[in-house]
């Protein structure tokens, strides 16, 4: 068996996610350099191990007129993208469809370049040699006969990033690896005729990337938000999902210069009415925040072997992170429930 590492580990002391076929488990300080779950121990083929294997790569941005996400992703027998923008005259959203491992996901993330670039659809992200370098997305998405156009050039201040949350985890039949932060962001994003400019000063764009061997029964609730403030970036990461009892989890809080952990997170929704506000709250009371949804969005299949039951909002969050009080800062909510 293998061993398990779970406890806080020095990323600068290991530069990979699995050393000598061990799998580490815990909070990194900072991003391994590689982190191919891949190179684990096993005695299932790597082939075989690999099409279980789910990866993607994505950002949320966070404006005050707008809401965004993008994402790229691959499930080794199909890669996919989404982008979407929201904004005061409604929701504009593309997706793609290629072929499996098509995206170049690196393990390695400095330097590195990913994208998917089909007829009148490219996504890219292009990353600096360090953490601390200046990185980019570019989007040139091409209208279609109902949704307009979507075109987006951003650069990423990775000097001036919140703190990362990096975090190896076991899951009840599989695992997890996810690293997360927030960038300020500047450049400008148009839908349709609309110009919307980010200000490093305000704006931020939060990365989300997994490398996830996802259960057959898949299920969480996960929300996240992050504001620009004179002290720093103020934000949260928070999820409620199966774990293997004590081991981490990625529910984690953003306060200026620091990524702190946290657990025990409950999603308490008001009413049965769709865009009803939530109260997200840990044990602790650290976090205490109201998410008031906007607009709402989901995709849901029933097959014989396989569901999906998918679901996001897009809103605002007010209430207090560590002591911190945040006010209207643009953020996610969203549900999965799952046959994979």
């Amino acid at each position: 068996m293998n061993q398990v590492v779970n406890k806080k580990v020095n990323s600068h002391s290991y530069n990979q996610l699995v050393v000598d076929g061990v799998r580490l488990h815990g909070r990194f300080a900072a991003r391994p350099h590689d982190v191919d779950p891949l190179d684990e121990s096993s005695k299932f083929p790597r082939a075989l191990r690999k099409f279980r294997l789910k990866e993607w790569v994505g950002f949320t941005l966070m404006h005050p007129e707008i809401s965004s996400s993008m994402i790229l992703q691959d499930a080794h027998y199909l890669a996919s993208s989404e982008i979407y923008v929201r904004d005061k005259h409604g929701l504009v959203e593309h997706s793609r469809n290629v072929r499996g491992g098509s995206l170049n996901l690196s393990h390695v993330l400095f330097p590195s370049a990913m994208a998917i670039d089909s007829k009148g659809y490219r996504i890219a992200y292009d990353w600096a040699d360090k953490p601390e370098g200046r990185h980019r997305i570019n989007v040139t998405v091409e209208a279609t006969e109902d949704q307009e156009a979507i075109t987006m050039n951003l650069e990423l201040d990775g000097s001036n990033a919140s703190a990362p949350l990096s975090v190896s985890s076991p899951l009840p039949g599989g695992s997890m690896y996810t690293h997360k932060l927030a960038y300020p962001a500047s450049g400008t994003v148009t839908v349709g005729d609309r110009t919307y400019t980010f200000d490093p000063s305000r704006d931020l764009a939060v990365l989300d990337e997994h490398r996830t061997i996802l259960p057959y029964r898949t299920t969480w609730v996960w929300g996240t938000f992050a504001c620009n403030t004179p002290d720093g970036i103020i934000g949260a990461n928070f999820a409620e999902r199966p774990i293997v009892p004590g081991t981490d989890e990625e529910s984690c809080l953003w306060t200026p210069g620091e990524c702190e952990p946290l657990a025990d997170i409950t999603f308490t929704k008001t009413s049965l009415d769709p865009l009803t506000p939530w109260r997200m709250t840990s044990a602790d009371g650290r976090l205490d925040v109201t998410f008031a949804p906007e607009d709402r969005k989901g995709v849901k299949h029933q097959l014989v072997l396989a569901s999906i039951d998918y679901w996001q909002m897009v809103g605002t969050y007010s209430g207090t992170v560590a002591g911190y009080e945040v006010k209207d800062a643009r953020g996610v909510c969203e549900s999965m429930k799952a046959r994979l």
